[in-house]
């Protein structure tokens, strides 16, 4: 053998062993999409969403790829939005408004091999599965720090669309109150809109006018608490702290906290691991909470009351729709030793004692 080929063999047996000593090229980011109803801006039921997605970001790094499209609006539009986020290889799609349900499924169908998923709905797919969190749970906390801070005993509720999940706030809301405030009733005003600012705050000021001194929303902007701080009253934040709106106003505010299930899905999802069983997280999963109480305006016995009836829920001490519940007719709707199943919850279409107004029909 030449002295030059031996040269030769030597130099490729050596960039062979360097090649099997290099890491193999990582593999490419998972796509994953989010659809927002609004625009996150710094406050309520997008921002909140907004923060999950970034906590994700920071814990997968560059494992994943994350796209988000806004302003998406809850009609047949919304199909070309998932459609467009499917073909472009988004391996999980993120729908985060209960108007989506059925665009979305239509298009998961479409595409079998993705994963869909769907935030506050009740339908199923083997690719496509919902997810919600029990915002009933801090509604009712939060009905206890007004019930405690009330000085007219009138409540009143900025109230969004009639589906069984702002019946349950509403429901939640004034059983935390009464159950600290037998006198309390809470007035409620629909705008059936989940975002209007002008609307809602026409609500809160005709709520004021009706007597209300502590106010709480199942409604997207900041409206409502802007008016309690104009007015000097009080209110309840709703999805994401709300105090930079309020100083003075807010009571405390019920946060969502997404993160803590995006981060699990998308584990389970890049795992292979993911199943399409529904879930609904509370104060035991961390994924939501009534926080950032204003102390100033909250009493130490309400704050107690307030941790001792966290501590209970999230125990599994103490259901929020333990019997015995009265409707607004008196009847017993449940009775003692009973509660709603999930099941009951996701239909509830009736209100307890204590709340002034009805369904739109």
């Amino acid at each position: 053998m030449t002295r030059k080929l031996h040269k030769m063999l030597a130099a490729t047996t050596a960039a062979l062993a360097l090649g099997a000593l290099a890491p193999a090229a990582s593999a490419a980011p998972v796509g994953v999409a989010f659809a927002y109803l609004g625009n996150p801006g710094d406050a309520g039921w997008t921002y909140a969403h907004e923060q999950g997605v970034k906590e994700v970001e920071k814990k997968f790094g560059d494992k994943i790829k994350v796209t988000r499209v806004e302003n998406v609006p809850e009609s047949a539009d919304s199909e070309r939005v998932f459609r467009d986020l499917a073909t472009k290889d988004n391996k999980i799609i993120f729908g985060t408004s209960f108007g989506y349900q059925d665009f979305e499924l239509k298009v998961a169908q479409d595409f079998p091999d993705q994963v869909f998923l769907h935030a506050t709905g009740f339908k199923k797919a083997p690719n496509f599965g919902t997810y919600d969190v029990r915002t009933y749970q801090s509604a009712y906390l939060a009905g206890v720090a007004a019930g405690y801070t009330t000085k007219s005993n009138v409540l009143g509720f900025v109230a969004s669309v009639p589906v069984p999940e702002v019946v349950r706030n509403i429901n939640a809301f004034t059983l935390g109150a009464r159950s600290v405030n037998p006198k309390v009733t809470t007035k409620l005003v629909w705008i059936n809109s989940w975002f209007d600012p002008g609307k809602e705050k026409q609500a809160a000021e005709t709520l004021i006018g009706q007597g209300a001194d502590v106010l709480i929303q199942n409604t997207d902007s900041t409206a409502t608490m802007q008016t309690a701080e104009e007015k000097k009253i009080h209110a309840i934040g709703w999805d994401s702290d709300m105090k930079k709106f309020g100083p003075n106003a807010q009571l405390g505010a019920c946060v969502s906290h997404w993160g803590v299930y995006y981060t699990w899905v998308i584990e389970q999802v890049l795992a292979g691991k993911w199943k399409n069983t529904p879930i609904w997280w509370g104060l035991k999963e961390k994924a939501l909470d009534f926080e950032d109480i204003n102390t100033d305006a909250v009493s130490s016995n309400a704050q107690k009351a307030i941790s001792d009836k966290r501590n209970d829920i999230a125990g599994g001490k103490f259901d929020v729709f333990a019997g015995p519940i009265k409707d607004q007719s008196g009847a017993v709707k449940i009775a003692k030793g009973a509660t709603l199943t999930d099941p009951e919850l996701q239909r509830l279409n009736w209100f307890v004692e204590g709340v002034e107004g009805s369904l739109p029909k």
